[in-house]
């Protein structure tokens, strides 16, 4: 049983050396985090060191040495790697209170187009988080149908394969007056869509499921330049990731009903 320990200690080290490595083959060729590793690397010296105590006290001198050398080895990567770095400076604190400058242009609006308070709310449709903090959005609609109206720009990030052609797909569905309901139904099943998936949204939606595909086709181009834009007035905005909100132009760490109410409830008191 001893043996067995031995021997899985010893190919665990191994693994790890060989992890090691290849991280500092490839360090001159893309920038990797190193400070992580450099400390991983003497909490993995000072851990070897007791266990090699620990095996050397059972009386297995050869394992010993093994390990010995081992820290050898590991004390020649660290070495390589330089002393550990101190912490990046942390990034400055977003201000709140700028008011940005958002155009809504021709995106369809959920709500009263007059209504006084506009909640723009750059998402991507693939994202779980976007569709995970939508909901409280449907809330605050029905809570104040007079006073607020929600708008979704796409920024669709380059991770998520879907997320444009999830884009392009409500954009079709609004030539049939659907958007806001198909972005629902996308961000509810994590932009799925296959053929099958957007016939059930098509039959969900009562909507002419021929003249969706061929709006989908015919106008391409044209769905591409809206998504191009939004995506590109995101970052004018500076929309760092999604979901990103903004509460008559003012960014907001609102996620949930009662976060936009105490929000909204003030910005109507003030007028």
């Amino acid at each position: 049983m001893k043996t067995n320990f031995s021997n899985i200690v010893i190919v665990s080290l191994v693994a790890t050396l060989a992890g090691v490595t290849l991280l500092i083959g490839i360090q001159n060729t893309v920038q990797v985090a190193t400070a992580p590793i450099r400390a991983q690397l003497i909490e993995m010296e000072a851990s070897q060191r007791v266990l090699a105590k620990s095996l050397s006290r059972s009386g297995n001198a050869q394992l010993s040495k093994q390990l010995s050398a081992l820290q050898n080895q590991l004390k020649s990567l660290q070495g390589r790697l330089g002393r550990p770095q101190a912490p990046a400076p942390a990034a400055p604190q977003e201000d709140m209170n700028k008011v940005y400058t958002i155009d809504i242009g021709n995106t369809p609006v959920n709500g009263k187009k007059d209504a006084p308070i506009t909640i723009v709310d750059f998402a991507d449709f693939q994202c779980p988080f976007c569709a995970r903090f939508y909901p409280p959005l449907k809330e605050v609609l029905k809570a104040y149908p007079d006073q607020v109206k929600v708008v979704i720009k796409n920024f669709p990030l380059s991770f998520h394969p879907n997320a444009r052609p999830a884009a392009k797909m409500a954009l079709a569905a609004n030539e049939q007056g659907k958007y806001y309901e198909m972005a629902d139904l996308l961000m509810q099943n994590g932009a799925d869509v296959s053929d099958a998936k957007v016939k059930d949204y098509a039959k969900e939606l009562k909507l002419d499921y021929k003249k969706l595909m061929n709006d989908l086709k015919a106008k391409d181009a044209a769905y591409e330049k809206i998504v191009t834009d939004d995506a590109n007035l995101g970052q004018q905005v500076d929309v760092q990731g999604t979901p990103t909100f903004f509460l008559n132009g003012k960014k907001t760490n609102a996620r949930d009903f009662n976060g936009y109410k105490t929000e909204i409830d003030k910005i109507l008191a003030a007028k």
